[in-house]
């Protein structure tokens, strides 16, 4: 199966750039509703994934740097607890799938490393939920 079925492309999903602060970061991801975003590099290619955690275990290290202080701390010195790997368009879906396991979505990238967009875990365990299904079912039969 080719993981571009999968896609949800970079001009639907909500990401970041290295320059944005820590305050236009948390004011994207409440907004949206969303725990991890992907961040993006000057270029366009993937550079990682921040997470909730990410900001909140920074501003506890920091208590000097009030929620008033979050625009002047950019995004690029925060330190990220996980290194969110992202897959070549051309991945197989065995490495879709390891990845799928221990992050929310897999961030996939062309052959220059510029980001193209996402796959989604949810999407991954439909996938494979229905293709559990017509197995079982063959297997019925």
């Amino acid at each position: 199966m080719n993981i571009a079925f999968f896609l949800l492309p970079k001009q639907d999903v909500i990401f970041v750039t290295e320059e944005v602060t820590l305050r236009q970061t948390l004011e994207r991801m409440e907004y949206h509703r969303y725990t991890a975003v992907p961040i993006l590099d000057q270029e366009g290619g993937y550079a990682g994934t921040v997470t909730e955690g990410d900001l909140l275990w920074f501003m506890k290290n920091h208590p000097e740097i009030t929620f008033e202080q979050c625009h002047k701390v950019k995004l690029a010195d925060i330190p990220r607890r996980l290194k969110n790997l992202a897959v070549q368009i051309d991945a197989n879906m065995e490495d879709l799938i390891s990845l799928a396991k221990v992050q929310n979505f897999v961030p996939v990238v062309d052959d220059m490393n510029r980001f193209i967009g996402i796959v989604r875990r949810s999407d991954i365990i439909d996938y494979c939920s229905e293709a559990m299904m017509k197995f079982s079912m063959k297997q019925e039969a």
